[in-house]
């Protein structure tokens, strides 16, 4: 079995990193920058996504991502942080199934990310905002982690925190959990899937006993 994660809200807690990166990249460019609310509303978007839904124009909003992003690297290390058990449970679904991650966030600085957490060696793909065409909930980035990894559909799981990682499952055809321990409440989730759980651990858990019933 394949299980592919989402990062931001699910593996790991980027918040204040994201809210400073946006705040400054306004700042730089003299305008006022919208509340942490309405930020956190859109996270899980792609950043030119993002940008134009908070009301920055078209000619603009590829300037702002690249002011975004050269703060958000500077900072991202010290500000971002593993949400609880998710080490654990990435470390407990290795031993039993095959990881990859599937993530708007741009590929390179997850990677570093992961690197700097010690958890990149668990996962045998990443596919970043940069890896394709139209990021979730397009089917498409699911699609070519599965394509990488040879796994089936039937075979495959994706557990993510926002209906855009539950609608890219429902588009590629797979299985998917929602956690509740990032962006998305319950009732948003279960609009998406039939599995909602605590966290990520939780989540694992719950495959990993789905995978005990099937051998008996």
């Amino acid at each position: 079995m394949t299980i592919l994660f989402d990062l931001d809200g699910t593996l790991i807690d980027s918040t204040e990193a994201i809210l400073e990166s946006f705040h400054n990249s306004y700042k730089h460019y003299n305008v006022a920058s919208p509340d942490d609310e309405a930020i956190k509303a859109l996270i899980g978007h792609p950043l030119d996504v993002m940008y134009r839904e908070l009301g920055v124009s078209q000619e603009l909003v590829w300037d702002y991502v690249q002011t975004y992003k050269e703060h958000y690297r500077r900072i991202s290390r010290e500000k971002t942080f593993m949400l609880p058990r998710a080490v654990e449970a990435i470390e407990l679904a290795s031993q039993h199934f095959q990881l990859g991650i599937v993530t708007t966030k741009t590929g390179r600085y997850s990677q570093e990310l992961l690197e700097h957490f010690n958890l990149m060696q668990y996962f045998k793909v990443l596919i970043g905002r940069e890896h394709v065409q139209n990021p979730k909930p397009h089917a498409e980035p699911i699609l070519k982690a599965m394509q990488i990894l040879t796994c089936k559909r039937e075979e495959c799981w994706m557990i993510g925190d926002t209906r855009l990682d539950l609608g890219s499952a429902n588009n590629a055809g797979i299985k998917s959990i929602g956690v509740l321990s990032g962006y998305g409440n319950r009732e948003q989730l279960l609009t998406m899937c039939d599995i909602v759980k605590n966290d990520i651990y939780e989540a694992v858990e719950y495959l990993l006993k789905s995978e005990t019933k099937q051998h008996y």
